[in-house]
């Protein structure tokens, strides 16, 4: 398949470069990002050898898989800064902030080299050898290595195949004093595949002749992946000289030659140096098992048979996948085809839900039962297909501390970016219409929220600000906070502004939530100065207009000299939800179910005694409430008994009325067409199991309005 979509069928060596490209595309970026990342945290700790380390293999990997697709350019610019950073991972140069820098510009230079091959964009050549110049400036001596030339053939194309690697892994005593964490090591190895390791402690001395600083222990792993032994012994890169480390295949090519038995027990340890043929002997002529007989005659000790039965453990348990399932553990799925799923589903569970109705109408036990089983699975499918769709928020966190670090520096602020909750899953859709928003209001955390160092100084607070990005689920929803240290909110100068533009009366009475809303305003600013990242009016208004785009809401909190926070509430998905499905007249409305507190029966004393307000008493409490079929102009006459639907919208309880309530119903979102786009109060349409379409509610931004109307009237 070519970059526009085409398929090819013939086996060419341009359709093989070009296929092994799209294979590679979406590991090119994910590589990007590990290099930023990596980058962005040596700059906090220059010593860092982890993060060179990251760093350094990020490079290496973009180099060679670059070269085997034939990204010759890209291939031979990331030699160059590999070649850089082959110095600094050796201790000849320093980790400056200068050069971490110029790798950051680097790094954006070979990003701009992929999107002009795999969507269209234009890279600079000349930037390029501008970056290298500087380099080279910056670090003399390091010469220009050998480049890979353009002329050689194309690397052979190998099918990715699963390998099973028995790897020894001894340290060095002294590995702690080189600043090497070793299990640090081994945690790279587990996330290549499947992985077990087993600690050998059979060095370890008495507790009084223990040296805290000496390394006594070491692992044997057991590791089956698809990636090649290079990228096995890149994890070690810089133990090399300072460790033994000795990586056997025990599986050629994913398959076993015998794929009904594997070695036994004294065969893995013969194999490994762990026992002499001599020994094996002796205990093969006794009636006990191998491993009892070698741990208890101390030739071997036992965490050596234990290594040997996790080889065997480990072979029996691959040769079981492959036997239920001859497909490697994860795949890559093109977008579309996920979403062209995720409509079908759609589109199924809106025939469950007819053929429920048409059981239930008929009176048909057989089909009732038919029904109810089909309902059962298509439950299971709709959340397992929603649950691929999920994705960590995470990826979506790393690309801030990039802009905090760019933006600080032009500021001449020192900020940290901090986060938490980056494992929390969240929607594909959503977290790709996120970014925006995010961005919008973490450069405003950076301009209008941290002050400058000397400022926060004389204020009593560390010289360095701290944004602290965090997400956790809320039930139906994500919650995605972003607080920062600075100055807060000036609710003098937003009233001030307010009444400028003729958002407010200057007697008017506003609470402090009240006051911190007014800057989501359209064309809102309190700056007094129009720069490159703020003072135009733009920025709260879009992020408030994206998050209601995406079902959710915006609440502001700050208090002056100590911060502020904004936390959005996010729905986790946007294609199938769980409604609550209400009738008014001849129309069907669905609130969306997280947002449901309970039900009540409007009681028709509250309507007499509220005097035209609609306000009514549940459970001891007032609580305001809208009629739809007032809002909405519905004609016919009221039910003896109305109903009202309470809801919790930005902290408070709202009723709706509505004629009656049917219950809960699996909604299928639907946008609507052209000519209803503009209709407040309504975010879409779903089709109900008789045909009928049923409008879905815009909880918040119908509140929203309706306050909006009884202000203008009490003017």
């Amino acid at each position: 398949m070519d970059p526009n979509g085409s398929n090819y069928e013939d086996d060419s060596p341009e359709t093989i470069v070009q296929q092994l490209r799209l294979t590679f595309r979406e590991e090119a970026y994910e590589l990007l990002s590990e290099l930023e990342s990596s980058l962005l945290e040596l700059e906090k700790d220059p010593a860092n050898a982890e993060q060179i380390g990251r760093a350094f293999r990020a490079m290496h990997t973009i180099k060679g898989s670059g070269g085997a697709c034939e990204f010759h350019d890209i291939a031979e610019f990331t030699h160059e800064l590999e070649t850089v950073f082959d110095k600094v991972r050796s201790g000849k140069v320093a980790a400056t902030r200068e050069l971490i820098s110029l790798a950051l510009f680097a790094r954006d230079q070979i990003k701009s080299m992929f999107n002009a091959y795999y969507y269209g964009g234009v890279s600079d050549a000349g930037k390029g050898k501008e970056i290298l110049a500087t380099l080279q400036a910056l670090v003399p001596s390091t010469g220009t290595g050998r480049k890979p030339s353009t002329k050689t053939a194309p690397a052979p194309v190998q099918v990715a195949q699963w390998q099973t690697y028995r790897i020894r892994f001894r340290p060095s005593a002294d590995i702690f004093s080189q600043g090497t964490n070793p299990v640090n090591l081994l945690k790279e190895l587990h996330g290549f595949g499947m992985c077990k390791v087993v600690a050998q402690a059979d060095a370890i001395p008495y507790l009084e002749d223990l040296d805290a600083q000496i390394c006594y222990t070491y692992w044997d792993v057991i590791l089956s992946t698809s990636r090649s032994i290079n990228d096995i012994k890149d994890v070690f890169i810089f133990v090399k000289d300072s460790a033994e480390v000795k990586i056997e295949v025990i599986d050629q090519g994913g398959h076993l030659e015998d794929e009904t038995v594997y070695k036994k027990l004294g065969e893995i340890l013969l194999e490994r140096g762990d026992l002499t043929p001599e020994d094996l002997k002796k205990v093969l002529s006794s009636k006990k098992r191998v491993g009892e007989m070698l741990v208890e005659s101390g030739m071997v000790p036992g965490t050596k048979v234990a290594s040997a039965l996790t080889e065997q453990q480990h072979v029996r348990e691959l040769r079981e996948q492959r036997q239920g399932s001859d497909a490697t553990s994860s795949i890559r799925v093109a977008t579309d085809k996920l979403d062209t799923l995720v409509n079908l589903v759609g589109e199924l569970v809106t025939v469950q839900a007819r053929l429920t109705q048409t059981a239930f109408a008929l009176n048909n036990s057989e089909l009732q039962s038919v029904a109810e089983e089909v309902e059962r699975l298509t439950e299971s499918l709709r959340d397992n297909t929603m649950n691929i769709r999920m994705l960590p928020i995470g990826t979506t966190f790393s690309k801030f501390k990039r802009l905090v670090r760019d933006l600080s520096s032009e500021l001449g602020k020192e900020i940290e970016l901090t986060t938490d909750g980056a494992e929390t899953e969240l929607d594909k859709t959503v977290i790709e219409r996120l970014g925006d928003p995010l961005v919008h209001i973490i450069r405003n955390s950076i301009d209008h929220g941290i002050e400058t160092p000397a400022a926060r100084v004389a204020a009593g607070k560390p010289r360095q600000g701290t944004i602290h990005l965090s997400a956790i689920h809320s039930g139906a929803h994500v919650l995605i906070r972003i607080k920062d240290d600075g100055a807060g909110l000036d609710a003098e100068a937003i009233r001030a502004k307010a009444i400028e533009k003729g958002l407010i009366q200057s007697d008017a009475q506003l609470a402090d939530k009240d006051v911190w809303d007014l800057i989501l305003a359209p064309g809102f600013s309190t700056a007094k100065t129009v720069t490159g990242v703020s003072g135009r009016g733009v920025g709260m208004d879009v992020v408030k207009r994206a998050i209601d785009a995406l079902r959710g809401t915006i609440e502001i909190e700050s208090s002056r000299g100590q911060g502020s926070t904004i936390t959005l509430k996010l729905p986790l998905t946007l294609a199938i939800i769980d409604g609550f499905l209400t009738k008014t007249g001849v129309e069907r409305f669905i609130f969306p179910l997280s947002l449901v507190e309970e039900c009540v029966e409007l009681d028709p004393e509250d309507e007499s005694k509220s005097h035209g307000r609609h306000m009514a008493h549940v459970r001891g409490k007032i609580v305001p409430y809208i009629s739809l079929r007032e809002y909405f102009s519905i004609n016919g006459d009221k039910p003896l008994h109305e109903q009202i639907v309470i809801v919790g919208v930005d902290g408070r309880r709202v009723g709706f009325v509505v004629d009656a309530v049917i219950g809960e119903h699996q909604t299928v979102l639907k946008s609507l067409g052209k000519f209803y786009q503009d209709v407040e109060g309504i975010s879409g349409a779903t089709i109900l199991g008789d045909g009928t379409v049923a409008l879905i509610l815009d909880i918040p931004r119908l509140v929203h309005l309706v306050e909006q109307q009884e202000a203008k009237l009490a003017r």
